[in-house]
């Protein structure tokens, strides 16, 4: 059973994830209402995955992500928040959380969040990947097309990673555009799951298995 640690200044909210945690087979180890209160919980509790949010009052959520790497390094930390500015997703990521998504996500997108990070793939909710990814490219140095983008009509050229197919190349592209696997299938009319196989692949070309990692080497 995933033991989960709740921090957010909103009552109302902890008690309605703890309501869905609960009735999703998982524990409820503690809710903390900032920072200070969830690292006290943590003496007496332990827990797998903490979700936290970032704009509290006394510790926020940005302080207490950077303690309990330090302190905790073995607890996974998906940030649940109503912000995704550059400089919140920037030093919330930087500081080590494994995943990012919007309080708006609902709840199967929480649910199927964390159980991606108990799992050891990073979560990024659609509109903090677009960000990202934005980012990253006004940090990096202006570059010839990479080999990855989509080349229709020409012969496969040789990729930046590996040996993507030109489907491969595609996937890689809707990747860096900062798309789910969802919009991902929608746009090439095909599965969900036929993405995931294809995205496993690209992992094994390329041998990197972090989502965002895989995102910000392709960009670049």
């Amino acid at each position: 059973m995933i033991r989960v640690l709740l921090v957010d200044d909103e009552t109302m909210l902890l008690d309605s994830l703890e309501v869905i945690l609960t009735l999703n087979d998982m524990q409820v180890v503690g809710k903390a209402h900032d920072g200070a209160e969830a690292l006290s919980l943590l003496k007496e509790a332990e827990c797998d995955i903490a979700l936290v949010d970032l704009n509290m009052k006394g510790m926020g959520g940005i302080e207490l992500i950077g303690h309990m790497k330090k302190l905790y390094p073995g607890t996974r930390i998906l940030v649940l928040t109503t912000f995704y500015d550059d400089a919140n997703i920037t030093e919330a990521i930087s500081g080590g959380a494994d995943g990012y998504l919007l309080k708006d996500s609902g709840k199967d997108a929480i649910l199927g969040a964390i159980k991606q990070i108990m799992g050891g793939i990073s979560v990024l909710d659609p509109k903090v990947m677009q960000r990202l990814t934005a980012l990253v490219g006004k940090s990096a140095p202006q570059q010839p097309e990479q080999a990855y983008k989509r080349m229709p009509q020409q012969p496969e050229p040789e990729p930046a990673y590996g040996s993507f197919t030109v489907r491969e190349q595609e996937i890689a592209a809707l990747l860096v555009e900062g798309l789910t696997n969802r919009q991902i299938a929608d746009r090439l009319y095909i599965s969900e799951g036929t993405v995931k196989n294809y995205i496993s692949t690209i992992y094994d070309k390329t041998g990197i298995h972090d989502r965002v990692k895989l995102v910000v080497a392709l960009k670049g």
